[in-house]
């Protein structure tokens, strides 16, 4: 449906530490890594905050008048330099800086393996998740609207990483060392000022962010919106021209932008009113911190080096800390786009295979429902007591008016829903107490309307059997007709089929359907109205190639055109979810029922088929 970006909740229900604690399995797999990461990252800030004690103590050395109470010349300071700042504390000076280069480096290195392969691990979970989930689910889904939430959801892992190891850990280790050292050389109003300071900027920076916060969902909103109803189109493209509503998905996709748009600006607005608030705090706290200083220089309680040594630490403590309005922002927007992610993992798939599940084992691939009710909804049931079986071997058509629930039949079969009661049998096995995998592989389909990958015919034909010889695949293709089209194509199986395969005829598309149950040769065949949108050169074609398949498999088959269904050795015929009658064609002509009344009407409309489904 089109309204998936348009029925997206608001964050404000989100647990972010939820979040987090579900996701720290992909990051502790590599506990050691992690834990390696993190002491590069103690070392690192421990060397960061030695460098202005080692600075003091040159400039100590160097003030050579606060010792002596007499100034040297600049020749006689040259001459002794060795001895007025001792050349290892010059050393140490360059060694640190270097160790705080090095192990930040190390730090980088160790962590890239643990975030990359989370954002690995996470988008293969998230899409095999999306294929356990069920069928009503993704008739339900928005392409674009789902695709952009998860490129955001799973970039948003590698945010949060690389916020908390780069940014918000180092800044906390920082600010603990320099407390300590503030607190242990110098007086406590230094350290209170400091801790003043840190507390209104965070309460200041958390309050503003967070009231920012609503632009930027509404900007992921409408952005999401946006991109959903573009992709869409673009997937409905020939409906868009069959309509000539080009300008109006582009007014629509235009209005969602503006909207984006206003979103964007307030959000930069209030981005401006920030910056200038943090600054103003940071600003403020520092000059009151140096006025503090400069008065215990003035009174002789402490040195120029322990100047220098307070302002440098000052600066090594607030430029991190002035970016963390930054990193706090950017937190918050990957902890609301991860909250896509999470809540789409934890939706539950409505289709799950017992715990005690077995592999299903066909020997003579005969077909019971018995007593098959279904209903999406209490007020809405779709079946009504279904009973009919199909012998091994033998074929079944369903026929009845459009919507009286043939093609759901197919739908359960494939256990792409649960049914309300009764059981759909395999051989005796019911297929609840089976996997859906080996369930599936023994059952070949020709729908009505066969979508393929952007990928090419050997592709999409061997998709039936990945590990098929190209041989096989070429036969596949030889037996559904197929021939004519491949010495058309100058590029034969390697021909790129383009998206849905609208490069393809239906026809075409059918007889590629076709060469895929060919190549997968199962014991169990369903043709799903596959003649139905085809007109009749076509269908005869296609009805020639399907009977080669549906030779010696137990078939059913969903028609559409009676015509094709008349050597079934059972017709099921079934109105608004129940059977009405059943019988062979001739036994279901001579009832004068339902039956007879759509094959007369048929017999009407056009000339009957030159061929059958089951000749």
């Amino acid at each position: 449906m089109r309204g998936y970006a348009r029925q997206e909740k608001p964050h404000g229900d989100r647990d972010d530490f939820a979040n987090l604690k579900k996701l720290s399995p992909y990051v502790w797999r590599y506990s050691k890594r992690v834990a390696l990461a993190l002491a590069c990252l103690l070392v690192a800030k421990l060397a960061t905050v030695c460098i202005p004690l080692v600075l003091k103590g040159i400039i100590d050395r160097l003030d050579i008048s606060q010792q002596s109470g007499t100034a040297l010349s600049p020749e006689s300071l040259s001459q002794n330099i060795v001895l007025v700042a001792p050349m290892a504390l010059l050393v140490a000076y360059g060694a640190l800086r270097l160790a705080g280069g090095l192990f930040n480096e190390l730090r980088d290195i160790l962590f890239a393996r643990v975030r990359y392969s989370a954002m690995h691990q996470m988008s293969v979970d998230v899409l095999e998740h999306l294929h356990r989930l069920s069928l009503r689910f993704h008739l339900d889904r928005n392409t674009g609207g789902i695709s952009r939430d998860l490129a955001r959801g799973t970039r948003s892992l590698a945010s949060v990483l690389n916020l908390m190891v780069f940014s918000i850990l180092p800044t906390l280790a920082e600010f603990l060392l320099v407390g300590v050292i503030l607190l242990v050389r110098y007086e406590w109003k230094l350290m209170a000022a400091i801790l003043v300071t840190v507390v209104i900027y965070v309460i200041f920076t958390v309050a503003l962010s967070s009231w920012r916060m609503s632009f930027r969902h509404a900007m992921n909103k409408y952005e999401s919106d946006a991109n959903g109803r573009a992709v869409d189109s673009l997937l409905n493209y020939e409906t868009v021209k069959y309509f000539s509503n080009e300008h109006m998905e582009s007014d629509y996709y235009n209005k969602r932008l503006d909207l984006w748009q206003s979103a964007g600006l307030k959000t930069q607005i209030s981005l401006s009113a920030l910056n200038f608030g943090q600054g103003a705090i940071v600003t403020m706290g520092v000059t009151v911190i140096m006025i503090l200083s400069a008065r215990e220089v003035a009174a002789g309680n402490i040195t120029i080096g322990d100047l220098v040594l307070i302002n440098t630490l000052m600066l090594q403590l607030f430029i991190p800390l002035s970016i963390l309005g930054s990193v706090y922002r950017q937190l918050q927007y990957s902890l609301a786009d991860m909250d896509l992610v999470i809540k789409l993992l934890d939706k539950t798939p409505e289709i799950v295979d017992a715990k005690d599940a077995k592999a299903l084992q066909i020997e003579n691939a005969h077909v019971r429902f018995r007593n098959v009710n279904f209903y999406y909804n209490e007020n809405r049931q779709i079946l009504d007591n279904i009973d009919f079986e199909i012998p091994a071997g033998k074929k079944l058509a369903v026929v009845g008016p459009s919507g009286s629930g043939k093609s759901t039949l197919v739908r359960l079969l494939f256990r792409f829903y649960e049914i309300s009661s009764g059981s759909i049998e395999i051989d005796g096995q019911s297929i609840a107490q089976c996997t859906q995998e080996s369930l599936r592989r023994e059952i070949g389909i020709v729908p009505q309307d066969t979508v393929l990958f952007n990928d090419t015919i050997r592709y999409n034909i061997a998709y039936a059997k990945p590990d098929a010889t190209d041989e096989e695949v070429l036969a596949a293709a030889h037996s559904a007709d197929l021939s004519e089209l491949l010495s058309r194509l100058p590029d034969g199986l390697d021909t790129v089929v383009g998206e849905r395969g609208l490069k393809l005829s239906g026809g075409e598309k059918q007889r590629l359907a076709i060469s895929r149950v060919i190549l997968k040769a199962p014991k169990i065949i369903v043709f799903d109205e596959a003649t139905s949108s085809l007109d009749s050169q076509s269908e005869c074609a296609i009805l020639s190639a399907l009977n080669k398949i549906s030779h010696n498999a137990t078939t059913m088959v969903i028609a559409h055109r009676l015509s094709t269904v008349v050597d079934a050795d059972n017709i099921v015929v079934v109105e608004n979810g129940r059977i009405e009658e059943s019988g062979s064609h001739e036994e279901l002509i001579s009832k004068r029922g339902l039956y007879n009344k759509l094959w007369e009407m048929q017999k009407s409309d056009s000339a009957p088929a030159e061929a059958s489904i089951l000749s």
